[in-house]
């Protein structure tokens, strides 16, 4: 039976599929069904739309298609192949000098699969979704700090006052966590990282915890009896407003993300190479 591929396209990176198409019949020469992405009439990923028994799927844009690529086969075990559209690329490895060489090597099986964790959050009882990246808690509106307290494990580890948290994957930790000075963790590594946005204290660094270990961050009290604003958001989007008392849970996700890997670059060397180190 021939394999089903899942062509997802970032329309704004390839607005004329130029490359959509040049993926597209170089698989159908080979014997691949090719099947394009489900969209809404705002380019997002319909979840429910997408074909069963996919072999893998195919990104067409940046880091932040791939994301949502992940987030929108979660729980299938899609292997997922990214060609880079963007700027740095982390995830989104096949670039455009290189597409029918890359492809090459996915048709004929050379390439491993690399397995990301992700990381779960509930909220409201009962509200739970996933990110590859990270999980932001942070203020909303006013230009002033909110008041979080931070709990691992049912123990108070921290409270922090500042523009928002985030709590990373290792995968995340070159993005976000990266900007707001947080460590960078080989993204195949099993923890959890927490980085303060803007803290309003000298001492307040990253923590690096277990990926076992269970995060609860609860919106503290305003200043004046006036209950802080914040919203929570997974790799960026779907946010969900917040207020002082509500809670958001964290925990290492079952699901996993399968990145489709055909160098045999290190993590250090591609780093230096994206940060155009020497």
């Amino acid at each position: 039976m021939a394999e089903r591929v899942l062509i997802v396209t970032n329309d704004g990176k390839d607005a004329d599929y130029a490359i959509t198409n040049r993926v597209k019949e170089y698989l159908t020469q080979a014997g691949k069904i090719c099947l394009q992405c489900p969209k809404d009439e705002n380019n997002a990923i319909v979840s429910e739309q997408i074909p069963p028994d996919l072999d893998y799927a195919i990104v067409i844009g940046g880091d932040g298609s791939f994301i949502e690529v992940a987030r929108a086969l979660r729980g299938r075990d899609v292997p997922i192949l990214g060609v880079n559209m963007g700027t740095l690329g982390y995830l989104t490895e096949v670039e455009l000098t290189n597409i029918e060489g890359a492809l090459e090597r996915v048709v004929k099986g050379r390439y491993t699969v690399e397995k990301r964790m992700m990381l779960e959050g509930s909220f409201d009882g009962e509200r739970m979704d996933l990110a590859l990246n990270d999980i932001v808690v942070a203020r909303k509106g006013a230009v002033r700090v909110v008041h979080f307290r931070l709990f691992v494990n049912g123990e108070l580890l921290n409270s922090y006052e500042a523009d928002g948290v985030i709590i990373s994957t290792p995968t995340g930790s070159t993005a976000y966590n990266l900007a707001a000075g947080g460590p960078i963790v080989e993204p195949t590594a099993s923890m959890i990282v927490i980085t303060p946005i803007c803290p309003h204290a000298l001492n307040t660094s990253s923590i690096v915890l277990s990926a076992e270990d269970e995060i609860v961050i609860q919106i503290g009290e305003g200043k004046h009896g006036i209950p802080d604003e914040a919203y929570v958001a997974f790799d960026g989007v779907d946010e969900v407003e917040l207020t002082s008392g509500d809670m958001v849970e964290i925990r290492k996700a079952e699901a996993q993300t399968r990145i489709i890997k055909l160098n045999q670059d290190s993590f250090l060397e591609t780093l230096r190479r994206k940060m155009k180190g020497n």
